[in-house]
């Protein structure tokens, strides 16, 4: 059955200007009705009828690939199932009718189903790249770790969401992506203690466990110094961008706390965004929305090592947008 909701509505005029229809432009062929094949060819319905119970009893085409039905308003104004065919149908009964009109109408036809495929070639590329690469980055994730509902939805969200942005997508899948313009300004560290005063308060939301931020080890302190650290006189992350992306990689990876270390990582990071004037664009927009934030956590926590530069020249980008 023909979408009209989604179907193109073309304007046909004979040559002799006799003629002019509205044609339905769906499924990258041309629709008409009986009617509209009578008017076409200026003849009575019964002989269209005729003609195409011929061309079908024949075995000249399949009745169910050359016809379709939508709702049609008729004169009356109320809607009817119409049945429609399309340009197979069409010129067979052209040749059978009037030739000469029917020639004419399969040039044009022709014409306006190039330019249609052409220029919807084009969307329809981009539209299943961005298909592919979507599909592409949740696949490899949920490859490596069962995710929740919860997880797995958000992620799918937000890649949907960066779909403006797929020139940075196909970089990952390629492994390619590349730092764009960022900011030179110093950066303001998140202290050791601000951090323990963060996850006090992170505590008392969560339950108040005593294994939530429990430390294991001493790598809290090697990921927030490590992104202040300098060699030879210049820093090992020159932007803030870059300091803020590899934080959070780095909260994330280490596996500081016994637990909660994901939602501890996001915490630090927006400190550090806050602090550093990188949470707002100069509309007042959220650089990285939350859901994006979550799903960035979440490909920090499932990546490989060897992908490390990658995701965070993808996040460092994400921020600097």
């Amino acid at each position: 059955m023909i979408n009209p909701s989604k179907s193109e509505l073309v304007l046909y005029k004979s040559k002799d200007g006799d003629i002019q229809l509205d044609v339905q432009l769906e499924r990258e062929t041309i629709w008409l009705t009986q009617a509209q094949l009578a008017e076409l060819f200026s003849t009575e319905r019964s002989v269209i009828t005729k003609h195409l119970r011929n061309v079908f009893h024949s075995g000249e085409l399949d009745k169910n690939s050359v016809c379709a039905k939508f709702a049609h308003t008729a004169a009356d104004g109320k809607a009817y199932q119409t049945q429609f065919y399309n340009l197979d149908a069409i010129i067979s009964v052209g040749y059978r009718v009037n030739s000469k009109r029917g020639t004419e109408f399969r040039i044009w036809a022709t014409n306006v189903l190039r330019q249609h495929i052409v220029q919807g070639h084009t969307v329809n590329e981009k539209r299943l790249k961005e298909l592919k690469l979507t599909l592409k980055l949740v696949s490899d994730i949920s490859r490596r770790k069962a995710l929740s509902g919860d997880e797995a939805s958000i992620l799918l969200q937000t890649v949907a969401e960066y779909a403006t942005a797929l020139d940075l997508l196909d970089d990952y899948d390629h492994q390619r992506v590349t730092i764009g313009k960022t900011s030179r300004r110093k950066a303001r560290p998140v202290t050791y203690d601000e951090t323990m005063q963060l996850i006090d308060a992170m505590r008392q939301k969560f339950g108040n466990t005593a294994v939530f931020g429990k430390e294991k080890d001493q790598s809290l302190h090697s990921s927030l110094n490590a992104i202040m650290q300098s060699f030879d006189g210049n820093n090992v992350y020159p932007s803030v961008e870059e300091k803020a992306a590899h934080l959070l990689y780095f909260l994330v990876k280490n596996h500081s706390f016994v637990d909660g270390n994901k939602r501890i990582a996001a915490a630090v990071f927006l400190r550090f965004s806050a602090k550093n004037k990188l949470l707002y664009d100069k509309d007042g927009n959220k650089r990285v929305a939350d859901n994006a934030l979550v799903a960035m956590t979440l490909m920090i926590a499932e990546s490989r090592p060897q992908e490390k530069e990658v995701i965070t020249a993808m996040l460092t980008n994400l921020i600097a947008n």
